[in-house]
């Protein structure tokens, strides 16, 4: 059974719920995630739109591309979510963010085309060379 758990920016303003389970987790290396994060990677779990409600504060939307949004807090400029606009299914909270992020273990690694050379993650997970196979499946 699934358990709620609840996540947030770096200083607190905002923070958010999660009340069902993620339909996938994963590591996107395109050089949007790269650029957004400022990390060589970003670390997600999709989780179904209905299943997901900002609790405190009110996160700040940036468009990063004509069908994607990304929330990030006013104050400190974590980045929490990112979704597809303008019906969503599901919304990518980063999983750093979350209280228990060792909760969502990544199952695959997608757009590695824009793997940076220099960094590597040791692990067997699939490696998609863009996006990976249909979320959920």
């Amino acid at each position: 059974m699934f358990e709620p758990m609840e996540g947030g920016c770096l200083c607190g303003a905002v923070r958010y719920r999660v009340s069902a389970p993620p339909i996938d987790t994963g590591y996107c290396h395109c050089r949007m995630c790269q650029r957004s994060s400022g990390a060589p990677l970003q670390a997600s779990a999709e989780i179904p739109i209905d299943g997901f409600a900002f609790v405190k504060g009110e996160p700040r939307a940036y468009r990063s591309s004509p069908g994607a949004e990304r929330h990030f807090c006013p104050t400190c400029g974590s980045q929490l979510t990112f979704r597809r606009v303008p019906d969503p299914a599901y919304v990518s909270v980063n999983t750093p963010t979350l209280d228990q992020p060792e909760k969502f273990a990544p199952r695959l690694h997608i757009w590695c085309e824009s793997r940076i050379p220099w960094f590597d993650v040791a692990d067997d997970l699939p490696r998609h060379p863009r996006e990976g196979p249909p979320i959920g499946s």
